[in-house]
């Protein structure tokens, strides 16, 4: 799946650089700085997609979902070394806030008891959010730097890499799919769709909104408008029953987010 939706992703980006006049630039710009192109597809989308991925086998979606939410912290906190910017106090009360809401949810409320679902499944979770926030600052540091400024072409590079690695490791652990059968037709449909829009289109306007910004925890903080709906879709759609616990620890990491948008005395709100 993960190889279909990355070759469909990359097909898309390069559509897109085509209607832009920039796929040759693209392919020039690989060719002079494939290092840099090489670590954004390991970094994202082979390993944290692969790992992500895995969590989702290891834990309920409300789980793994809700965990996922707190990348937005995470890329807050690195863009301190990373990015140069300023640590500020809502910053990490709101990183405390947000990681009392992960453990809300991963013991299913039993905090004291300490009893999860799978402790791998959350480590996995969490290691994700912090792939997922290194790739986006570092993209914006190289940007910033002159380096592959053109959000396309930045993406268009990685995921080109990409493609053949996840076609290696897809080879060594997956048996050949049976395409006639109707249940790989549908994985195959599902997968078109990721590429499509979990992937290319996604990645091509977040990288365009971390560009422009000068503060990255205000762009972040706008992921408080879909988990809640997301826990809609798991119940209808999976049909997975969402615990009391999940919605309480999701207002924890959204109560966090939410305090990074508080100006501190003396300087502007980003």
């Amino acid at each position: 799946m993960l190889l279909i939706a990355v070759a469909v992703s990359w097909g898309f980006l390069s559509l897109v650089l085509l209607f832009k006049k920039q796929l040759v630039l693209a392919a020039q710009e690989l060719r002079s700085n494939w290092p840099v192109a090489l670590r954004r597809a390991l970094i994202n989308p082979v390993c944290y997609y692969l790992i992500l991925l895995q969590a989702y086998d290891l834990l309920p979606a409300q789980q793994a979902q809700a965990i996922n939410y707190t990348w937005a912290i995470t890329m807050s906190l690195l863009a301190v070394p990373l990015l140069g910017q300023k640590l500020r106090w809502p910053d990490a009360v709101a990183l405390l806030l947000a990681y009392c809401g992960v453990l809300v949810i991963a013991t299913r409320g039993d905090v004291l008891g300490l009893t999860f679902d799978s402790l791998s499944g959350v480590l996995l979770a969490l290691l994700s959010t912090l792939l997922w926030a290194l790739y986006w600052i570092l993209n914006t540091r190289d940007s910033r730097q002159g380096d592959q400024a053109d959000a396309g072409r930045t993406l268009w590079s990685g995921f080109t890499l990409a493609v053949p690695l996840l076609l290696v490791i897809t080879l060594l652990v997956d048996d050949v799919p049976q395409w006639a059968n109707a249940q790989t037709q549908q994985s195959v449909a599902a997968a078109v769709y990721v590429g499509i829009f979990e992937m290319g289109l996604t990645f091509l306007l977040w990288q365009q909104a971390m560009n422009l910004t000068q503060r990255t925890a205000a762009i972040s903080s706008l992921i408080f408008l879909s988990p809640f709906l997301s826990l809609v879709f798991i119940s209808q759609l999976l049909g997975e029953e969402v615990a009391l616990s999940t919605p309480l620890g999701l207002a924890l990491i959204l109560a966090g987010l939410a305090l990074q948008k508080i100006p501190v005395a003396g300087r502007k709100a980003g």
